[in-house]
């Protein structure tokens, strides 16, 4: 399984950005397809964008569609999730995944990194 490792959150005005970006090891990359997932308090965790093994697919959650983008660099194994129009719904402690190919689930997960948007 690979491992990851997300930075990049913190706290940030309503209308501002911030880029996450999630770094992995101990496995071949571009085997993986990747997600970023968020729970905020209270609530269950919920997908928030997708991309494939390579990166010609890219999939979002309808609430951040147009204001999120996912990215990846197979030669740097990461992958990243820019953020911009921030909104205090977007809080929340945010997971990047990863999905085998060939297989049904996330199997692997990051420790989360933790985004507060401020109004």
């Amino acid at each position: 399984q690979v491992q990851l490792v997300e930075s990049g959150g913190g706290l940030v005005q309503a209308g501002g950005s911030l880029r996450l970006s999630c770094a992995a090891s101990g496995g071949t990359f571009s085997n993986y397809d990747m997600g970023w997932f968020r729970q905020a308090p209270g609530k269950e965790r919920e997908f928030v964008a997708a991309i494939s093994r390579f990166g010609g697919t890219t999939s979002y959650a309808e609430s951040v569609k147009g204001r999120f983008t996912i990215s990846r660099d197979n030669a740097k194994n990461t992958v990243s999730l820019q953020m911009n129009v921030l909104k205090p719904e977007d809080t929340a402690v945010y997971y990047c995944a990863g999905r085998l190919v060939g297989r049904n689930k996330y199997e692997s997960w990051g420790q989360g990194t933790q985004v507060t948007v401020s109004s």
